[in-house]
């Protein structure tokens, strides 16, 4: 088994989400049973299993399935990561109800048709004292990176309505409104960090030539406000309640 700080992607885009799973996984100091919803190719879900985590990817794309079979055989562990072919609004019949130690759900919440279906489903499939990674398209961003463009009419527009806009997202977050599609769910916010605070906005040679000094200081502004709350994605762990299960077993025997 391979410790996750040598498998995980060490690009500044991605550092601060591995951050907050590397210590979600010494939390729990076993192997997990994980769920990365919407996964693709494997990104998230290749490290993992190299780290000796199982993982099974639920994707609506059998050519990303496909890329993720090879790359986890390419990487020696296709017997650890098991791939599904569903959409995230299906989750509940795909997988197991309280089966899964860590849940990812990244990039998806702005894109699916129900995003508090989707995100019922990742606290059912979750058993109690499990975590949820998920990573949401930051609407704070996307109005700053308009404007800057000289895009007003738009950048407006993304001021008055989280779903206005014209590409491929049906809508963005902040802070407060993620953590209450959440905990709506009942499940807990523990912690929130920008992700891509600076990346989006530094030259590709700055990248390049100073990747661990911008990866650095990605990591030093992510939790701080107001850095946080402009970053082009914001990351937010949560977690069901431990006595959730408990608490469905008493629900059950009064009824």
């Amino acid at each position: 088994m391979e410790s996750v700080e040598r498998v995980q992607h060490a690009a500044p885009r991605t550092a601060v989400v591995w951050q907050v799973l590397r210590r979600e996984l010494a939390r729990a100091g076993r192997p997990l049973t994980a769920l990365d919803v919407g996964g693709g190719t494997g990104g998230f879900a290749v490290p993992l299993a190299r780290a000796g985590h199982r993982v099974t990817v639920v994707d609506a794309s059998p050519d990303a399935l496909a890329a993720l079979t090879r790359r986890a055989a390419d990487a020696g562990v296709a017997d650890l990561i098991h791939a599904v072919q569903g959409d995230g609004d299906q989750l509940v019949g795909l997988v197991p109800d309280s089966s899964v130690d860590l849940v990812l759900c990244h990039s998806l919440l702005e894109v699916v048709d129900d995003p508090k279906h989707v995100v019922e489903g990742l606290a059912t499939v979750l058993r109690p004292g499990g975590a949820a990674s998920v990573v949401v398209a930051n609407r704070a961003a996307a109005v700053l990176a308009r404007a800057i463009n000289g895009q007003i009419a738009a950048a407006s527009v993304l001021i008055a309505s989280p779903t206005g806009g014209d590409d491929r997202l049906r809508r963005r977050y902040d802070i407060a409104s993620a953590t209450a599609l959440l905990e709506a769910a009942d499940l807990r916010v523990e912690e929130v960090h920008g992700v891509r605070v600076l990346a989006d906005l530094v030259p590709g040679t700055v990248a390049e030539s100073e990747g661990e000094a911008l990866q650095a200081f990605e990591l030093a502004l992510a939790g701080q406000s107001p850095y946080r709350d402009i970053a082009t994605q914001l990351h937010l762990l949560a977690r069901r309640p431990a006595d959730a299960g408990r608490a469905a077993t008493v629900l059950g025997q009064v009824g």
